[in-house]
């Protein structure tokens, strides 16, 4: 475990809901009512801040060129995948 890392239980409540236990929430300077994103990885759940999930979006597709549609780019490759299900059925 690193140096600045912190590890506790953690219970899964009535209605799913879990409450991350106050070492943790004081050392991530966590404040109520604060976003939270929520998503698999393997086995396991990780739990990251709105706000930081949404800076590494905007830094990841900063570097799309101008003249490049993501829009339009999805659009080809879903095309493209429909047409490779529809030859292998």
């Amino acid at each position: 475990m690193a140096k600045d890392e912190l590890r506790a239980d953690v219970q899964v409540g009535a209605h799913g809901r879990l409450v991350i236990p106050a070492p943790l929430r004081r050392a991530l300077n966590l404040k109520p009512r604060e976003q939270l994103i929520a998503r698999q990885v393997g086995e396991g759940l990780v739990l990251e801040r709105r706000a930081t999930v949404e800076r590494r979006l905007q830094e990841r597709f900063r570097s799309v060129p101008p003249d490049v549609s993501l829009v339009e780019e999805l659009i080809s490759a879903r095309k493209a995948e429909a047409e490779r299900e529809g030859k292998k059925a």
